[in-house]
């Protein structure tokens, strides 16, 4: 009987420090994450009305809060109405950068178009949305 009370109490205590350490470790996880990415100011841009026939440069900035500098490595636009600029240095941390899409109007109407980026803090690709309207001209 004394040795099923001790089997019961390490038991017990074991479980209690098991749960304690992940606990621990899932929110260690998850700050560890969060400070492992960079951060954008914006994902999504609306534009408004906008003129056809005029490039029109969407300007999405971001922040590196990681912990050591990050490239944008590749930055692919959804059609080739859309040009690219990004900032080409590393950026280093608290430190801020850029991805311009640049927009060639030629059609009226809506529109919502993405550029992809992809960076060297993630292996996961960042979705940027830009919309609005193209007005005709007169």
């Amino acid at each position: 009987m004394k040795t099923l009370k001790i089997t019961l109490l390490a038991l017990t205590l074991s479980t209690a420090a098991m749960s304690f350490t992940h606990s621990e470790f899932i929110g260690n996880t998850v700050e560890k994450v969060l400070d492992s990415v960079i951060s954008w100011k914006s994902d999504t841009i609306s534009v408004g009305e906008i003129p056809q026939g005029t490039p029109y440069t969407i300007k999405f900035e971001f922040t590196n809060t990681t912990d050591k500098p990050v490239v944008v490595t590749n930055v692919k636009a959804q059609c080739g109405c859309t040009a690219t600029d990004y900032s080409k240095d590393p950026i280093k941390p608290k430190k801020s950068g850029y991805v311009n899409a640049i927009f060639n109007a030629a059609n009226p109407g809506a529109f919502t178009k993405t550029v992809t980026v992809t960076t060297s803090d993630s292996e996961t690709p960042k979705k940027l949305t830009f919309k609005g309207t193209v007005v005709a001209k007169k």
